[in-house]
């Protein structure tokens, strides 16, 4: 069959209206590919060496023509006459026609062939290893490098071994040469010798010009002086009327008045006149008697009471710390700004530690909402400060943060406390399983380098009945680490730090001080607050037996310190304690207690007390026919009880049960 040439087509529209004109739609038969253009003239045939041979073209596989179209019968003659033809474009140009490719391509120019051999390849225990940094293999025997083929061979020239203990010594450094200069400095200082520094002619004093042979002779010994009796200051008598055997008043505590003796008349014999050598006699009227000195010495106990942190001042620290509300703090750096307004004022250590523990009494309360709904959430210590409320975490945080940034060392410290919810063990019950959590309060070094123990949680106010009974309380400042361990168990025995560096145990502190165990008679704030030790008195047990007791039951307290003064470090003169009884028969009595100034007591035989099952309460006389009985004494008490009519009112301090 002859080729009949494809019809060309520059879009497929042309492609479809022609399809369209045909009648049978017969599809054309397929051609062969269509040789590829000629070269462009001028070209060059490329030459090859006899060296390389010319590589052909290889043949490539005839790719087979597109199919051939379906028969359209079911469109009839009329509508393909009908169809009009699409107007005709303008066809393109035809393409130059390329020149034929199949010349050779030049050949590339003759390799010189490589002077350089290749050695065989080493075992890998043939590896030079340097001994030395210094000294190399390749110093050691020189092997000729070539760094291109092209290159000539030439011997390098490499500096020769050389052996460390030939080299020159190092110059000295700086510091051996300041610590010879200070050597021989100390060494002059020796050798010559100490030069009198020189005096002015006016202020030179007269030295008598003395022979180098004959030593000047030493002064008469004066005679001793008799020694004096010592007589110890009278000490006033304040036992009872009874008779009773009370603990001995602290050593401290002085209440004795120490008066003027007269001046004894020394037993020193006059020194002649003719013995000029003597030194002059001491003047008499300038020596201290024995009772100014005994004076010096009560003197400087007052001033060491001063120190006590029961009895200290801290007016100064607590009226900084009010003057700062949370709310009016900057919200740019508050833990900075409140270590610098509380404790920039005080060089004292344990007046900074004091400001900051009062400072969290005024602006942070307990949060009650979040402890009984048990969702506490952790915040931050910017936050918690803004926020007003936290646990015991949150309080210890805010404290550590600013002592710290005030300066001062502190730490939190995790552990168990007789709190909210604790309750004690009954009289035989065992102690239960170790737990030293729940709590967490802080320690802050103060004066002197000592630890001291605080709880700033505790001592900004306590719960009650699932609510925050704001109220102050400085015993959780003041109270010695001893005292403070009675309620407090850290997790780390190390952060009891006690003053005999003793670490109690957990069955101990859970079982308390009172022997075998059971419930502490309860104790109001308010006897603390008016100086009464919650940690001295007796009985200290809650429950009193009576029945079948023909046993005297001897009640006693003490001050909170044997420096306190009611009126200086309270609220003013001390209160009477009265003990309420029930009596054997029934009738209700209110004994008053005595007192010397330090201790009260009274003694009740057993039956009086009551009947098992009541209560016995320790009073403090408030008022007495409407008027304040402060320092009212057991004497006007009792003249005021045998009048026509009284009235009185009291505070409740303790309580007994009766068993």
């Amino acid at each position: 069959m002859a080729d009949v040439e494809e019809p060309k087509f520059n879009s497929l529209a042309e492609r479809i209206a022609a399809l369209n004109s045909q009648k049978n739609f017969t599809a054309p038969p397929s051609t062969t590919k269509r040789p590829p253009p000629p070269p462009p003239p001028g070209a060059k045939k490329p030459s090859h060496s006899n060296s390389e041979p010319v590589s052909q073209p290889r043949p490539q596989p005839q790719k087979p023509g597109p199919p051939a179209l379906p028969r359209r019968t079911n469109t009839s003659n009329s509508v393909a006459e009908q169809t009009p033809a699409l107007p005709a474009r303008n066809v393109p140009p035809p393409l130059p026609s390329r020149t034929n490719s199949s010349e050779p391509s030049p050949a590339l120019p003759p390799r010189k062939p490589s002077s350089q051999h290749l050695r065989s390849r080493r075992d890998s225990d043939s590896s030079d290893v340097s001994h030395i940094s210094s000294v190399s293999n390749l110093s050691l025997q020189p092997v000729s490098s070539r760094t291109s083929t092209t290159s000539t061979e030439t011997r390098r020239i490499l500096a020769p071994s050389f052996d460390q203990a030939k080299l020159p010594p190092l110059p000295p450094t700086k510091r051996e040469r300041e610590a010879q200069a200070a050597k021989e400095q100390a060494g002059r200082k020796t050798t010559e010798p100490v030069k009198a520094p020189l005096l002015p002619a006016r202020s030179a004093p007269v030295v008598p010009q003395v022979e180098s042979g004959a030593r000047p002779s030493l002064p008469p010994r004066l005679p001793s002086r008799p020694a004096k009796p010592h007589t110890s200051p009278q000490v006033e008598d304040s036992a009872p009327t009874v008779p009773r055997r009370l603990p001995p008043p602290p050593s401290a505590f002085i209440r004795s008045k120490t008066t003027s003796e007269p001046v004894q008349k020394s037993a020193v014999k006059p020194i002649e006149n003719g013995d000029d050598d003597a030194p002059p006699p001491i003047p008499l009227s300038s020596r201290p008697t024995f009772a100014q000195i005994e004076a010096v010495s009560v003197r400087g106990t007052a001033n060491q009471a001063i120190s006590c942190l029961v009895c200290r001042d801290f007016s100064g620290p607590d009226s900084v710390a009010a003057q700062y509300p949370s709310n009016s703090l900057p919200r740019q750096d508050p833990v900075g700004y409140l270590a610098q307004v509380l404790c920039g004022h005080f060089p004292s250590a344990t007046d900074k530690a004091r400001a900051i523990f009062t400072w969290c009494h005024h602006n942070i309360a307990y949060n009650v909402e979040e402890f009984f709904g048990k969702c506490v959430r952790h915040r931050g210590v910017e936050e918690t400060i803004f926020h007003g409320k936290a646990v015991c975490q949150g309080y210890a945080e805010v404290y550590q943060a600013i002592a710290t940034r005030a300066g001062l060392q502190c730490v939190v410290v995790g552990g168990h406390g007789k709190g909210y919810g604790y309750v004690p063990l009954v009289a035989g019950q065992p102690p239960p399983p170790r737990d030293a959590t729940g709590h967490a309060w802080n320690a802050v070094r103060i004066d002197g380098g000592e630890w001291k123990l605080i709880d700033a949680c505790w001592g900004a106010g306590a719960v009650c009945d699932q609510q925050y009974k704001k109220g102050f309380t400085p015993e959780m400042f003041y109270l010695s680490n001893d005292l403070f361990g009675l309620k407090h168990f850290p997790a780390d025995g190390r952060h009891f730090y006690r003053s005999d560096g003793r670490i109690p145990t957990w069955e101990e502190y859970i079982v308390g001080p009172i022997p075998g165990g059971g419930e502490k008679a309860q104790w109001f704030g308010t006897a603390t607050q008016e100086g009464i030790s919650e940690f001295t008195f007796s009985p200290a047990a809650k429950r009193i037996p009576v029945r079948d007791n023909d046993e005297v039951v001897g009640f006693q307290f003490s001050k909170v310190c044997e420096h306190w003064d009611p009126e200086r470090n309270g609220k003013g003169k001390p209160y009477l304690l009265l003990l309420k009884i029930h009596g054997r028969g029934g009738k209700d009595d209110l004994v008053p207690l005595d007192t010397d100034g330090f201790w009260w007591w009274v003694d009740v035989p057993a039956r009086d007390l009551g009947a098992p099952g009541q209560e016995v309460l320790l009073y403090a006389l408030t008022t007495l026919n409407n008027r304040d009985v402060r320092g009212v004494t057991k004497a006007e008490y009792l003249r005021a009880l045998s009048g026509n009519g009284y009235s009185m009112a009291w505070a409740v301090f303790a309580k007994w049960e009766l068993v």
